[in-house]
Formats: C-alpha cells, structure tokens, sequence
C-alpha cells in the first residue's frame, strides 16, 4: 500500500492550498477562545451590600452605619458585611429616638438579619452581570460555580458525541454545523429571562464550542503534511484560540453589560458561513470510508491551486486486509478493545484530566486576583501566546513524552510555591500563578497534538473527543476549587499543584510518537509499556526521508 502522505507528497508542504486550509482552521478558532471564557465577566460578583429600601425614614448616620462590619478572611481588614445587616426595626427605633451609632448605641449588641430587600451593587465595574441580575449571592453563591459547571457538561457531552458523528459523517459538515449552534444559541442567551434558562442554553452553547474546535483540529492535523501539521497542532489553533481570549478582555472593557456582551461575542459566528466554500473535507477520512474518488477529487483541486501536475493515480488499491479494517464502523467501545490501546486510553485520560483542571481552574481564577480584572484576564490570555510558541519548539525538536512530562511538572512545582509566599507579597504570587498557567497551557497544546499523532485514522476524531469528555470531569469541577478560596487561599493551589504534578510523572508511561508517521488504522499504533505490538509499523523510505528532512529544517508558514 502506498500510504497517504507518500501519495500526496507531489503537492509539497506550503502550497496555496494548504496555507488557505491552515489560516482559515486557525480562524474558525478564534470563538472559541472568547466563548470559552466569557464566564469570567458574565457572572463575576461586583461589591455588593444589603439594600436598605430609600422609603425607610432613618437618619444618615444610622444609613451609613446599618450594615455591620466583618473580618475579611484574605486582607484581614473590616469591610462592610455582604450578606446581613443591621435589624431593620431595630435601626428604625434608634433613629426615632434619636440615639447615634458607636455614640448611643453599641453596634455589637444590635441584632442582625439577612437581606430581606436584595442587594445594591457598586456599578463602578459592570454595569449588570448575571450575579446581580439576579441576586447569586450569599445563600445563592453556590450557583455561581455550578453556571461554569453546567457550560462544560455541555463541553462533555460535545465531546462524547462530536466524535463520532465526526468519524461517521464527515469532519467538515460536523465543524460548521457546531459553529452554528454555538452563534445561535449564544444569541438566544442574550434573550434569556432567568438563571435556569440561562444555563440550559449555556449547555447547548458548550456543547458546539468543543465540538467546533475538536473538528478543526483534526481536519487540519489530516490534511496538512508532517511538518506543517506539528505547526498548526500546536501554535496555529492554539495561537488563534489565545487570540480570542486576549480579545475577550479588550471586548468586555467596553461593554460592560452582560447581555450587550453576549451579543457582540455572537457577531463573528456569521462571518464563518462562507468558509463552507474554502475548506474541505480531509481527504483522509474520505479514504478510511472508501471513498476513494471523492478524495482524489480534493487532491486534485489542491494540485490545481498549487499549479502542479498531478500523477495519473494518487492513490493505489488498499491491500484487502487493510481496506476491510478502514471499512469496518469504529466506535468508542474501541478505545477499550484490547489491552495495548485501552491503556494508552486509560492514561491519557486521566492526563487531560488534570490538565483541564489546572488550565480552566487558573483562568476562572482571574476576576479573584489583586488589581483591575480586566488587566488580569489579558495578563492571564497573553501568557498563552509563548506558551503555545514553546508548545511548538518542543513539539518540533523535543521527545513528546520528555516535552509534557517536564510543563507538567514544573507547572505543578509552580502552583505548590505559592503557599510559601507570604500575604503582603501579592505580585510575586501572581507571577507564580502566571508562571504556572503558563506550564500548564503548554502541556494543553502538547497533548492535543500528542493524542492526535497517537491515534489512528479510523479512531482519531473518537479518540480526541474522548479524551476531551474525560478531561471536562475536571473543567467540571475547576470552578469549586476556586470557590475553596472561601475556606483558604492556599487549598486550590496545593491541590492544582500536586495533581499537576503527579500527572506529569504519569505521562512518562505514554509511548513516544517522535519521528513516527501518523497511524492509519488501530495496527498501526505505537505500544504501551509492557503491551506486545503484533505487528509493528515501520517507516517507509519515503517516511525515513521526510523525518530526516523535518529534523535538518523546520517549516515556518
């Protein structure tokens, strides 16, 4: 059998086609990395106090003194209690008989109730976030957490079922369908009339912003050849998604109403239709499902724009036993089938799953840390970029499994010294946050092209997705470690840090991909320590020629 990349290899690397597939994939990202993040200032908590009711005939210094002082557990100074007040009959006798607070009376001893009248919040921020909108405060915080919670179950149930349908129908038809639920349904939210609504459709909206991503990136990881694939699994998407989430900040500075905010976040959406038009189907895919003249057809364009001279026959029959696997309906069941893959699978789960909670957790934690929020979240979005630029220096030169193993680790090491800094030192803990969110976004993006290259063809949409389901068991709960904030500072961070790094000791069992071509079918893949490889693949001259070549001279688009 003549393999995919050595049939195509008359098209090159860099051709018109293939920098139209790459940049437009790369542009499809950019929602994704807005959408994805947009929680942080929809459902941020503003200051906020009891409201006493302006019809209520108190004097001004018993107003100004109607909500009691606490103990603030980060600063440890008294700040104004965001959850009780003084009882209000109470307030109303003293006044009337004319008694001074802290003179007359002594505060201590006064009763106190909750907010029987809602809550005024300081505008200085946002003019309306989801929380005060409607009132997810104090007896109510709990729901805060459970909103980001509900949008990745969604991410979860993208993942579980995008993968297939991508497998089964086609990568392209199932990136733009997603694209469009994700603009459609981020627009119904903009109209939604309570928090359960909101978050019902906050769940269709994780759903197609996964699915969107996952598919873009395997579309372009089969189209793209070797080295210009290794760029665009790790920089490109991950560059373009970064980008997003650095606009997402700038966007939100001015306009800071939550729902005004929602619908300029839905704009972009509709400049993606006419990609349907530029962007094809992996010609891969159409192979493992023997359709072989429908993959020629592509090929044949992008010879075309690439003004090359196709051979006669791109692709040589299949060798029947070959052809029957590719044939042959794959589903997730398969990842488990035998003892080799199930472990990788197993593994690599459990990798993503930490690494979802490190990354979702730091950048949710974003609106909690000292200074402007705004700023903090750009801060936290530009660290992205050279992670993702590292991510592709190591992808390109280094062994895959030393590569995440060591942003692993060193990120976990990262997040463990913060508890060591003392309270008065905030910007030398924020650089530590940073410096840790910068680990772990590398290891985001080497995983992704990591799992990609350790999959075959006939599984490789199925197995991101899953990967991807298993690790939003953890972007699930991302958003209660930040809430352990409320009982210590220190907890989320020793508990980031020390699963980070026990995940990063694990990945050192993962086999190596470096220099390997990309499986097609399940045969193919490399083997788990301790898992016997019946037949192995070996590298063609063909592919021995091209990993020489990718090692002297990389590729930059």
């Amino acid at each position: 059998m003549t393999d995919y990349e050595a049939a195509t290899a008359f098209l090159g690397e860099w051709g018109l086609f293939q920098q139209q597939v790459f940049f437009l994939l790369c542009l499809s990202i950019i929602p994704n990395g807005f959408a994805g993040m947009s929680i942080v200032f929809l459902a941020d908590t503003p200051h906020h106090r009891c409201l006493i009711p302006a019809n209520v005939n108190i004097t001004s210094a018993w107003r100004n003194s109607s909500i009691p002082l606490e103990k603030d557990g980060h600063s440890g100074a008294l700040l104004p209690s965001k959850c009780s007040r003084y009882k209000l009959e109470d307030v109303l006798s003293f006044s009337d008989r004319g008694f001074l607070p802290g003179v007359d009376v002594n505060l201590s001893n006064v009763r106190t109730e909750s907010c029987l009248d809602g809550w005024e919040y300081d505008h200085s921020v946002y003019i309306s976030t989801i929380i005060s909108e409607w009132d997810l405060v104090c007896d109510d915080r709990w729901k805060n957490p459970l909103t980001s919670s509900i949008f990745f179950c969604g991410v979860l149930t993208g993942s579980f079922i995008s993968g297939q349908l991508s497998d089964r129908y086609g990568r392209k038809i199932v990136l733009f369908v997603t694209m469009a639920v994700q603009t459609v349904f981020t627009f119904i939210q903009v109209f939604s009339p309570s928090w359960p609504v909101f978050c019902a459709v906050f769940f269709v909206v994780g759903l197609g912003q996964i699915s969107n991503y996952v598919s873009a990136f395997v579309l372009g990881t089969e189209i793209l050849a070797p080295r210009v694939r290794t760029i665009f699994s790790t920089a490109g998407v991950s560059l373009f998604f970064g980008a997003g989430y650095m606009l997402l900040p700038l966007f939100a500075y001015f306009v800071r109403d939550w729902r005004m905010l929602l619908l300029g976040l839905t704009l972009p959406g509709l400049f993606y239709v006419p990609l349907w038009w530029y962007i094809p189907e992996s010609p891969r895919w159409l192979l493992s499902q023997g359709r072989v003249e429908e993959a020629e057809a592509i090929v044949r364009d992008a010879a075309k724009r690439n003004k090359i001279e196709p051979p006669p026959v791109i692709f040589s029959p299949l060798q029947q036993e070959l052809q029957c696997e590719k044939r042959k309906p794959h589903n997730i069941c398969d990842l488990l089938h035998s003892r080799n893959i199930r472990w990788i699978s197993v593994t690599l789960w459990l990798v993503w799953n930490t690494v979802t909670i490190g990354y979702f957790a730091l950048s949710l934690n974003t609106a909690n840390l000292h200074g402007n929020a705004y700023f903090n979240c750009f801060l936290s979005a530009m660290v992205e970029i050279p992670a993702y630029a590292l991510s592709w220096v190591m992808f390109r030169w280094c062994s895959r499994r030393l590569s995440l193993f060591s942003t692993l680790f060193m990120g976990g090491l990262f997040l463990l010294f913060i508890q060591l800094i003392p309270a008065n030192m905030i910007y030398v803990s924020i650089t530590l946050e940073m410096m840790g969110k910068f680990a772990v976004t590398t290891a985001f993006a080497i995983v992704y092209a990591y799992t990609a290259e350790l999959y075959p063809t006939v599984l490789r949409n199925t197995a991101l997705g899953t990967c991807s389901m298993a690790s939003r068991i953890g972007s699930i709960i991302a958003p209660y470690f930040i809430y352990l904030r409320s009982y210590s500072i220190a907890l989320p961070y020793i508990l980031m840090g020390s699963l980070t790094t026990l995940s990063g000791l694990l990945s050192l069992l993962l086999p190596e991909s470096y220099g390997m071509p990309l499986p097609d079918t399940i045969t193919h893949m490399q083997h788990f320590p301790g898992c016997c490889q019946k037949t192995p693949y070996t590298l063609t001259h063909t592919e021995e020629k091209e990993n020489a070549a990718e090692k002297k001279s990389p590729v930059v688009p």
